[in-house]
């Protein structure tokens, strides 16, 4: 049994994150929309967690061996125990945070009513919209013996209606109507007036029941374990994997309940009748008296009126050019003069997708690889990839069935890709490849070849792209050129145990390769005492590098982390964390960065990652990091790290309890909002210096900048100076 006084269960550990979701949703200083909108992320979080982390401990309670967890030392059954009685306090804040939006909302002008509070006029409406929209396609039944419960898919909703007999031969029945999928779940009555979908079919649908009488009601949605077991057990070799893929994901919708939530307080017998059915404890039946699935809420506020959503939003920010990459030159040739670095969503990502229709047309490339894991509906990415296989280059395509979620997208995708004639593959039997890697080969008129690599943290997903924050690295280094190339060979005959210079590549030289740079800082640290390690990344669990990181600040190395989300080691614990920090930013964009700094000063080792410390992450997933040399861009992340660790607004320090606590506000720092400016400022003082000017006009320019920074100033921290030069 592992030592778990510094450490702590994952699963609670995200539940306190996705607490720390729900905090900015009743942050009065954040706009009302975007309040609505944390709303709908915590719920739909909670709905993923379920699927997939309670899915998945529920799989694992059902094994004669129990698989303890090495963090906590609690079983799986002792795991889901804890969450279902930690989780009511949470449903209980959520409907709290939930009807101070509505009056919140309802001072503002919008209404999103219940039909109880309508006037006559707009009950009409809404009896007009059921008679003609929605009970011509509902589907319903009682249940009796004849007509069991049916067999409720993941996520759908139902109602529920305990029917009483209105004549003496009937007997009381249950009666149950689903709500259809394919309607919007509300109806605008008003530009700023809205009903809900369930509330219209639970007050006009027991017409339906026509023979019985309605004692009660209720809305209920079902959720289901999602976590489908891909091992090969029932894998053909001549079976197509798309195909097999498809029949595993169909099971999706079949598999065993994890949850159950209902819209209001229940009665014992409705508790037992919810029980039996669905084979769950009544702990896992939960009471959310304000909204069931609440995705639909982005919807809702896209049909909100243009001037209150602009009012009550976050200001309209669009990705800028990037401050290094001239839209006016081709991205290869500025690649070959030096590195280059995106930062999303401050920055857009179109230079990658015009780096890959250069390169589909360049006469010198012949081959484009690349590993996908996640890509938007309506992919750029992939149509240029398509564009380049028509042009006759060599199109390698790692396409990742499995990426949760989205697995029905690649599939689609992958298809397309091959029959457009690239070469599609798909990773490894046991592994994910979850790693963001792009290799460009060239071969000039001399027969000299050359690469261009780029690797990122995040996926080559243009909408994700504007939400999440990343990093996109673009080299013509050949020596990683090299080492990327090695990936895909080894990717292409199944070897995960390749051997790189450059790169880390898990799940064997990453392994390595972060041992050897923790052992350097204690080294360093007892030589010196200059031992330093910073890290920011979105979880971290992995047990191996919990007890290293443990060991490294034993020995006195001080280390700085920055971790979104799970945190299941616990810093400041004497004798064993006591030289961590760690800090969580929950902002309008999703911190999705993995940065691993080693040291300080001139001697920083410097890795962007696609890699979490987490266990799959490190030792079941391929993944790449990056070294960093070039001294611009080096300066640009670490400036980039000093911005995110300076927030005083957004961050929240952990605790060695594994809570989460405010720090002292001493600046009013939120770093995205200062990415932003940043951004903006330097994109506008490269459009300034793209403009042909006279020598006298250059020097007014420079007069206006100098005068412009001065302006700035009331607007900029005591960071100072450095940071009106950042990026420069």
């Amino acid at each position: 049994m592992k030592d778990v006084s510094f450490t702590q269960n994952r699963e609670l550990s995200w539940l306190k994150f996705n607490d720390r979701v729900l905090e900015e949703a009743a942050d009065k200083s954040v706009p009302l929309l975007e309040r609505l909108k944390f709303l709908s992320i915590f719920d739909t979080n909670l709905e993923e967690f379920f699927m997939v982390r309670i899915g998945s401990l529920t799989d694992l309670s059902g094994l004669s061996k129990q698989a303890i967890d090495s963090k906590s030392g609690l079983s799986p059954k002792e795991q889901i125990d804890k969450v279902l009685e930690i989780l009511p306090k949470s449903y209980a804040k959520k409907d709290k945070v939930y009807f101070n939006i509505l009056e919140d909302l309802k001072e503002e002008g919008v209404r999103i009513s219940k039909l109880s509070d309508l006037n006559d006029k707009d009950l009409i409406s809404c009896k007009n919209y059921f008679d003609s929209k929605i009970e011509p396609i509902l589907n319903f039944q009682l249940i009796d013996r004849t007509h069991p419960f049916p067999r409720l898919a993941n996520l759908s909703i139902v109602i529920i209606f305990d029917l009483v007999a209105s004549e003496k031969k009937r007997k009381d029945k249950i009666g149950i109507i689903y709500l259809p999928d394919r309607l919007p779940r509300y109806l605008k009555l008003a530009d700023n007036h809205f009903v809900l979908l369930e509330d219209i079919i639970e007050t006009f649908a027991g017409e339906l029941f026509y023979k019985y009488k309605i004692e009660k009601s209720y809305a209920l949605s079902l959720t289901r374990n999602a976590d489908i077991n891909f091992n090969d057990d029932d894998y053909e070799v001549e079976q197509d994997f798309r195909d097999y893929m498809m029949g595993k994901l169909r099971k999706r919708k079949r598999l065993q309940p994890v949850r159950v939530e209902v819209d209001r307080d229940l009665d014992d017998a409705s508790i037992k009748f919810l029980t039996k059915q669905f084979n769950l404890s009544k702990e896992s039946i939960f009471v959310t008296k304000s909204l069931i699935q609440s995705d639909f809420i982005f919807d809702l506020i896209s049909d909100m009126p243009k001037e209150f959503r602009e009012n009550h939003s976050y200001s309209e920010f669009i990705p800028q050019n990037s401050y290094f990459i001239d839209e006016k030159k081709s991205v290869i040739s500025q690649i070959e003069e030096g590195d280059k670095l995106l930062s999303y969503p401050y920055e857009s990502m179109d230079p990658i997708i015009r780096l890959l229709n250069e390169a589909s047309a360049d006469p010198e490339v012949i081959s484009i690889k690349i590993t996908l894991y996640r890509i938007a509906k309506e992919s750029e990415i992939a149509k240029a990839l398509i564009k380049a296989s028509e042009n006759g280059k060599d199109v390698i395509v790692l396409m990742e069935l499995r990426a949760r979620f989205d697995e029905d997208n690649n599939i689609l995708w992958s298809s397309r890709l091959e029959k457009a004639g690239c070469n599609v593959v798909y990773g490894f039997e046991n592994y994910k490849t979850h790693s963001k890697v792009c290799l460009i080969t060239k071969v000039d008129s001399n027969n000299k070849i050359s690469y261009i690599t780029q690797v990122a943290t995040g996926n080559y997903n243009e909408k994700t792209a504007k939400l999440y924050t990343d990093f996109s690295f673009m080299t013509k280094d050949i020596e990683i050129g090299k080492d990327a190339k090695e990936i895909f060979d080894n990717i292409l005959i199944g070897n995960l145990e390749g051997d790189y210079k450059h790169l880390m590549v898990s799940p064997k030289s990453m392994q390595e390769g972060l041992d050897k740079l923790i052992d350097e800082q204690i080294r360093i640290q007892e030589e010196k005492g200059e031992g330093y390690i910073r890290l920011k990344m979105n979880s971290i669990s992995d047990r191996k590098l919990i007890d290293k990181l443990s060991e490294a600040s034993n020995k006195g190395v001080k280390i700085d982390m920055m971790v979104r989300g799970i945190t299941c080691i616990l810093p400041g614990i004497k004798g064993k964390t006591e030289n961590i920090r760690i800090y969580q930013v929950v902002g309008r964009f999703l911190e999705h960065h993995r940065i691993y700094q080693f040291g300080k000063g001139g001697k920083i080792k410097l890795f962007i990652s696609s890699a979490d410390f987490m266990t799959r992450n490190i030792r079941n997933r391929m993944e790449v990091a990056v070294p960093i040399y070039d001294a611009t861009i080096r300066k640009r992340i670490l400036e980039f790290l000093d911005i995110m660790f300076a927030d005083d607004v957004k961050i929240r320090e952990l605790s060695s309890d594994g809570n989460y606590y405010k720090v002292e506000n001493k600046e009013n720092i939120i770093a995205q909002d200062k990415l932003i400016e940043i951004a903006i400022k330097r994109s506008q003082e490269k459009s300034i210096s793209q403009i042909p000017t006279s020598k006298d006009n250059t020097k007014k320019d420079k007069r206006a900048s100098r005068s412009s920074r001065k302006s700035d100033k009331p607007l900029s921290w005591k960071l100072g100076y450095f940071l009106g030069k950042l990026f420069s």
